[in-house]
């Protein structure tokens, strides 16, 4: 069976400790709930994360270098 976590188009997903959810949600002053989903499925979704985590994606951009982005996982 293949890895899709392991292919070159795929960014990297990165859980975020709990700290770290809170930094980041005070910083653009949104919650939890307001964060765009990603399926606890998704083949991308880090292995260990659990409904209700936030994972941060790193993906390459044309204008900026790098893009972070957050998604919340959902059932």
């Amino acid at each position: 069976m293949v890895d899709v976590t392991q292919h070159e188009l795929v960014p990297e997903h990165r859980l975020l400790g709990e700290d770290e959810i809170e930094e980041m949600l005070t910083e653009y002053d949104v919650k939890r709930t307001n964060l765009p989903k990603i399926k606890r499925t998704d083949p991308a979704t880090p292995d260990d994360a659990e409904l209700g985590d936030v994972v941060e994606i790193v993906r390459d951009s044309r204008t900026t270098d790098r893009a972070i982005i957050y998604r919340l996982v959902v059932s």
